[in-house]
């Protein structure tokens, strides 16, 4: 695949998709740490410190959506969202991968979850990866569930109770799979 993928939004923004750049870790582990915060979609309870962030999110392979430098705006570029994608299980199994994804709150709604969404399958599938599967999409997580089911991915199995959400509300997890190719 050739970086970045570039794309307009809903909100007419256009947008790159590229790796990301040692120089962005810090704003993305600060938009981490403020989903983590609102306690509605991640299992961590506090904000992870640097080297949690690193363990956490930059293990394997981590990309970004920024403003594009081809924005008539001609602003600094901006995160605007973020995913990591990793095996999701060791030897044998490392096959399937997981990601994880975030958008700044403010532009949520906007179509950059469904263009990282787009992109993961299609930069998991050149990784040779032949599955993806995510382990703990919080039912309450609507808008989550809608894309991923919009993408093809189906729900294999649910955990009860498996979340206190940050008002101790607990609620299941889904675990959602999709094979690629």
């Amino acid at each position: 695949m050739i970086f970045p993928l570039i794309k307009v939004v809903k909100n007419g923004l256009l947008v790159e998709l590229d790796y990301m750049h040692h120089q962005e870790q810090e704003v993305v582990r600060a938009l981490l740490n403020v989903v983590i915060v609102e306690g509605k979609t991640y299992p961590q309870k506090q904000p992870l410190s640097p080297a949690e962030f690193s363990a956490y999110w930059l293990n394997k392979d981590a990309f970004v959506v920024r403003t594009s430098v081809q924005d008539a705006t001609h602003k600094p570029k901006e995160i605007l969202g973020a995913f990591y994608l990793k095996p999701n299980f060791l030897g044998r199994c490392n096959h399937i991968c997981n990601a994880g994804f975030i958008v700044q709150p403010g532009l949520r709604g906007q179509g950059i979850g469904r263009f990282m969404g787009e992109a993961m399958l299609l930069i998991a599938a050149n990784l040779g990866y032949e599955a993806v599967m995510f382990n703990l999409v919080f039912e309450t997580n609507i808008p989550s569930i809608r894309l991923w089911q919009s993408l093809g991915f189906e729900i294999i199995g649910r955990i009860p109770r498996a979340a206190k959400l940050g008002n101790e509300q607990a609620v299941d997890a889904l675990i959602m799979y999709r094979a690629l190719g």
